[in-house]
């Protein structure tokens, strides 16, 4: 249980951080430091069984049982080096923030910070692809929301490095899909451990090629690069935290645990040599041209970050050995570099090595730590960095192959070393060489100072306690490669190739330093021709530009050409795809009885009716005939849940229909003959397409696999004898609850827009006057039929929808057609007042679809008890007697859909029916008063609001303007 505490504690903290910020300020990184540091002892305290025993710790929780997707976490080597950095130094950036800061609340960039952390661990932990890419996104997420806290200066850069990340991103996730799909699991020590999945070559080149795109992007290799000095727009903490722990090391971590799988694969070696030394020379370069420390320091990474892809793709076991000794040595000087150059910026109010005076006597213990991490960058003995790089040369020159191959990929390492030298010489010296000068703010504190003297430090104390890592490599090594090897880290080896190459490093590096002011010289132009910034926004605006060309070919106002294009495509295909199936051999007995084709011809007639009419109000009325007459058809072949659906959508449907209607003239606009010549193509291919598909699929085949599931599964599996209630709510509730919130999102865009646009009032088209005003058009007179048919038949068909909702799943019923029926009494309701702001529908329509959506969301998480979202629990609930009335949590869910639902209707019978009513307040007729006891429904004026949040407007229309 110790892998999943982990990720909790930190999940913990990340919600304790708005407390923690509003107690303490900038002090909460002392808390959060506690935490870290606690959990990093924690996962060292395993290191005598995973790395001296050869143990592994996991934890599994089902999470996706049908896709064998679970919460698979795994401790071993590789695992315990990344998530003993992301915890370690994920410690010290939280202590330094305290100082780095001015005081004042951090709340957004602690909690960000942790959450960083989380998803790092996630991701090192990871024992399931699925899982992996989750994680794997959330650092993307992570540091584009960190970047963006530096202000509207980083906007861009935090957009830019998004997206790129972000797509390496869709690379990853294309593998995985990939990878489960030929293996058949997600599990990734099962992918790694079995190579049946690798029998075809094309597959895994393809996977392996995602792979190497993904973690290039997260690890900034050519031609990816720019994304990491871009995004030194982020403050120094969070600059820390990226480069030495997170984020970019995720890129390398991604290379190591593929590496058993694609290691000997030529084109893993060749692209992450030959891309990794490449981005090793090219970083080095742009590091010795920068004046900005924070720069220097941003592509000094991406030059490290390549000579660890280079060395990953040399694939041997010395060589992931090195990789690992390097990778913890990276992290330790260049977190201490990071900070020590946050501590110069803070206390001298620039980073500019050409503004910054001699600083060495005024900061002389920033001085230090600054000089031994940058000897450790640049492989000095006696440090860390010395160890880990003479490795990396050793094990490029045992390259297996010709020898003169290894040879070349070495002297490639060696010119990025050289540049390495120097660039490390011009960062020290340029900040504390030259003449003395005073700090402006004087030497830090020991507060300060003290989180970048541990890592630089560690790097020193380590180089002469190389024993302790040998389990550490032994152990990476294995599980990298399957190789049992026995590693012996020293400073010291005699004299031998690496040695060689080591002392041409710092000697052509020297001499470099030595001649600095040269080589400023030679390096003080543009090297190339663009930065990949503007090729990013080159390539970005090229997209918009090309996606609106493309938009432009069917660009219109009018939603015709849309759907003309849409339904020719869908019919088009449908025809070609029901024409390319084997002819249905006719069935032994009839499929069609005499009640269909009178059907058929009512339904034609009514169709024929729509085409030919011109009276918008008769068009609905006759699209109401076709569905209805569908709603009688579906009951004649037996299916009471779609007839009794279909019929009460229709009768809705028209309600609003009516509603929309009265703001649009009464008939429809004369159209060209053109246009009426396309439309009736339209319809005819998709009446063709429909007719084909109908006669293919339906009643003329047997009865597939999935529906032969359901009909035997249904009752056992989930207690319901309503198999589409069943499939709805139980089989396939994910479905539902998706279109449960599209269908709540679609109620308050109605709302929106209404609102937004000022739709919400209108005015009927015309005004009668005289009798016809008084008598015909009396509202209050032609509705007392109505009034006093909706007093009886309201609470009926409310009582009848909650009937309908309770016996859902074992009988016709269920939440949605339950919330018609009760939608059908709003209406009703709606309909029988005598004017539109005498309603009374006042429920908060917002908050029931709000509601809705979230107790089906919400019921979801019951099923965690059973093992996966939205899996229905049951229990049998004793009656009197012998007799149990059977409980489901599909109920919750359903209650969820039906109060989304009503929301959706109130809103439109609200929102729609809203208007200026302009008879609303007119005479009755001759002689004829409106009083409280001739109208039982009239109210006080201040009462008229339709909910309790829309008050009446004023009237547009009265001279006075004021209310109604």
């Amino acid at each position: 249980m110790i892998l999943p505490v982990l990720l909790g504690v930190l999940v913990v903290a990340v919600a304790a951080t708005p407390l923690l910020d509003r107690g303490l300020g900038r002090n909460a990184g002392w808390v959060l430091a506690g935490v870290f540091g606690t959990l990093a002892a924690v996962v060292g305290a395993q290191a005598p069984a995973v790395l001296g025993r050869g143990e592994t710790l996991e934890f599994f929780v089902p999470w996706m049982p049908t896709l064998d997707v679970g919460l698979h976490l795994r401790l071993d080597g590789t695992s315990w080096l990344f998530a003993m950095l992301v915890l370690g130094v994920g410690a010290l950036v939280m202590a330094y923030s305290t100082r780095y800061f001015p005081p004042g609340r951090r709340t957004g960039f602690y909690g960000l910070m942790t959450a960083f952390a989380v998803a790092m661990l996630g991701l090192v932990l990871a024992d399931d692809v699925v899982v992996m890419f989750v994680f794997w996104e959330l650092t993307t997420i992570c540091s584009f929301l960190l970047i963006g806290l530096s202000g509207e200066s980083a906007n861009r850069p935090a957009v830019r490095t998004f997206i790129l990340t972000g797509l390496g991103g869709l690379a990853l996730l294309a593998a995985v899909v990939m990878l489960m799909v030929n293996a058949g699991t997600s599990r990734l020590s099962t992918i790694l451990a079995e190579t049946d999945w690798q029998a075809s070559p094309g597959w895994s080149v393809a996977v392996a090629l995602l792979v190497i795109l993904a973690a290039f992007t997260k690890s900034a290799q050519f031609p990816f690069h720019y994304w990491l000095p871009d995004a030194m727009a982020a403050s120094t903490p969070v600059s820390t935290y990226l480069h030495a722990a997170t984020m970019v090391k995720a890129g390398i971590y991604l290379l190591m645990r593929f590496t058993p799988v694609f290691g000997d694969f030529p084109l893993w070696n060749v692209l992450l040599i030959g891309t990794g030394l490449v981005t090793a020379f090219i970083g080095a370069l742009f590091a010795l041209q920068r004046t900005d420390l924070k720069e220097l320091l941003a592509y000094s990474t991406v030059s490290q970050l390549g000579l660890l892809v280079a060395i990953i793709g040399v694939g041997t076991p010395y060589a992931l050995a090195a990789a690992g000794v390097h990778t913890l040595a990276h992290a330790l000087f260049k977190a201490s570099l990071f900070m020590l150059m946050g501590v110069v910026d803070t206390r001298n109010g620039t980073r500019d090595i050409r503004e910054l005076p001699g600083l060495w006597r005024a900061m002389p213990a920033t001085a230090t730590l600054m000089t031994i991490g940058a000897l450790s960058m640049a492989g000095i003995p006696p440090l860390l960095g010395f160890v880990s790089k003479e490795a990396i040369l050793d094990a490029m020159v045992g390259l297996p192959g010709e020898p003169w191959v290894g040879l070349l990929v070495a002297l490639g390492a060696v010119a990025a070393s050289t540049l390495t030298f120097a660039y490390s010489f011009r960062m020290v010296y340029g900040a504390f060489g030259g003449s003395p000068g005073t700090a402006k703010h004087g030497e830090a504190g020991p507060s300060y100072l003290l989180a970048p003297a541990v890592t630089a430090l560690s790097g020193l104390v380590l180089a002469f306690a190389l024993p302790v890592l040998d389990p550490l490599v032994d152990r990476l090594v294995l599980d990298t490669t399957g190789t049992a090897h026995e590693s012996h880290l020293a400073l010291w080896h005699g004299f031998n190739l690496p040695l060689l190459l080591s002392a041409i490093v710092i000697g052509l590096g020297a001499v470099l330093a030595w001649q600095r002011v040269a080589v400023d010289r030679v390096l003080d132009r543009q090297l190339v021709p663009v930065q990949g910034t503007q090729v990013f926004e080159a390539a970005y605006r090229g997209v918009i530009a090309a996606g609106v060309r493309i938009g432009r070919l069917t660009a219109s106002n009018a939603p015709a050409p849309y759907l003309a294009a849409i339904l020719l495509t869908l019919g088009g295909t449908a025809i070609a795809v029901t024409l390319g199936r084997p002819v249905v051999p006719a069935q032994p007995e009839p499929t069609t009885r005499p009640t269909d084709w009178l059907l058929v011809a009512l339904i034609l007639v009514a169709v024929t009716a729509v085409v030919i009419t011109r009276s918008r109000l008769a068009a609905v009325a006759l699209v109401g005939v076709v569905g209805f007459a569908v709603a009688l058809w579906f009951l004649l072949l037996g299916g009471f849940d779609l007839a009794l659906t279909q019929l009460l959508v229709e009768i809705l449907t028209v309600v609003v229909a009516v509603l929309v209607l009265r703001r649009l003239p009464r008939a429809f606009h004369p159209t060209p003959r053109a246009r009426r010549l396309g439309a009736g193509v339209v319809a005819v291919v998709m009446g063709v397409a429909a007719g084909l598909a109908a006669f293919a699929l339906t009643g003329r085949r047997e009865m597939s696999p999935a529906s032969e599931y359901f009909l035997r599964n249904a009752e056992e599996e989930t207690g319901g004898t309503n198999v589409v209630n069943t499939i709805l709510v139980d089989f396939r509730a994910l479905d539902t609850l998706g279109e449960l919130v599209v269908l709540g999102v679609t109620g308050l865009i109605i709302i929106g827009v209404l609102e937004s646009a000022r739709l919400n009032h209108g005015r009927l088209p015309e005004k009668v006057a005289g009798f016809a005003q008084n008598v015909v058009f009396s509202a209050r007179e032609n509705s007392l039929i109505m009034r006093t048919v909706a007093r009886g038949l309201g609470p009926v068909l409310t009582l009848l929808s909650l009937y309908l909702l309770l016996r859902g799943h074992s009988a016709p019923g269920g939440g949605f057609i339950a919330a018609l029926v009760g939608g059908a009494g709003f209406a009703l309701a709606y309909l029988a007042a005598p004017a539109a702001a005498r309603a009374r529908i006042r429920l908060p329509y917002p908050r029931l679809i709000a509601a809705g959506v979230a107790i089906a969301g919400g019921s979801g998480i019951l099923g965690y008890l059973e093992g996966s979202f939205l899996r229905p629990l049951h229990v049998d609930i004793p009656l009197p007697g012998d007799g149990y009335y059977h409980f489901t949590t599909a109920l919750i869910f359903d209650v969820g859909v039906y109060l989304a639902v009503i929301g959706v209707l109130l809103t439109a019978l609200n929102r729609l029916g809203t208007e200026d009513d302009i008879h609303a307040e007119e005479p009755l007729g001759p002689g004829v008063e409106s009083t409280d006891e001739d109208d039982p429904d009239s109210e006080d004026e201040t009462n008229d609001e339709i909910d309790e949040g829309t008050a009446a407007e004023p009237d547009l229309a009265s001279p006075k303007g004021g209310r109604r």
